[in-house]
């Protein structure tokens, strides 16, 4: 069986910072948008954060794209922000639900959704922050609301219901969509789609299994499973 991933009901957003990788992707159409942050450009070697962000905006004009703040004090942020807001309109800006000690930035939101930029909340784990951050939203504003589901899974917990009343908040939100974030296998995109959030967003490699793998019938992977297996022992030489 062949499947398509933009039969799924959400939108796939890719999460990287390779370059030639985020541009390969925004062609897709399955792909709907696109998203980074400073640990992933960090990981690929990105020393100028502002080049990369408009070597990308180059290619990538048409849709969403995410690129997050990087200071911890909040009127810088702030400026941050509204430089970011700047670069294209196809631009939103990843704000963290708080500063290193734990200071709110819902009010720092509710400032920059009235100053018309489109914020992307991260770093979200509970319902009651994503409470915060709806109250603190503009009505006509588009905005997304990034719950770490995959960071709520390594802790033991199921993420489901956390992500299930996030979205009954955001229902009186028409202009805030709801994003699983941190996904850790192709399952947690069928996930997000079955618990009927607005977006998933998924790391380049996780892409490319679902791509691969989605839907494989599950005896022909098996037994690529033991071919994989029996070329691999063959290739050592092993004996006994």
């Amino acid at each position: 069986m062949t499947y398509n991933l933009s039969q799924l009901p959400i939108k796939i957003f890719a999460d990287g910072a390779d370059a030639a990788g985020i541009i390969e992707l925004y062609r897709k159409p399955y792909i709907k948008g696109l998203t980074t942050n400073p640990t992933l450009m960090r990981k690929v070697g990105i020393t100028d954060y502002e080049s990369f962000a408009h070597k990308i905006l180059e290619e990538v004009q048409e849709k969403p794209i995410s690129f997050e703040v990087f200071s911890d004090e909040f009127p810088e942020m702030r400026r941050q922000a509204l430089k970011m807001r700047d670069w294209q309109d196809n631009v939103y800006v990843k704000i963290p639900i708080t500063n290193t000690r734990g200071e709110s930035a819902v009010d720092l939101i509710r400032d920059l959704t009235q100053q018309g930029v489109k914020v992307n909340v991260t770093a979200i784990l509970t319902v009651s922050q994503v409470n915060a951050v709806a109250a603190a939203l503009s009505p006509d504003i588009p905005a997304v609301v990034s719950v770490f589901a995959g960071r709520i899974a390594d802790t033991g917990v199921d993420p489901i219901l956390t992500m299930q009343k996030s979205l009954a908040i955001l229902r009186d939100h028409p202009a805030a969509e709801l994003l699983w974030a941190s996904v850790r296998e192709v399952l947690n995109v069928f996930q997000a789609a079955t618990c009927q959030c607005h977006i998933v967003t998924v790391p380049h490699d996780i892409l490319k299994k679902a791509v691969q793998l989605a839907y494989k019938d599950l005896e022909e992977l098996s037994l690529d499973t033991v071919r994989m297996f029996h070329r691999d022992a063959q290739a050592a030489g092993y004996s006994i």
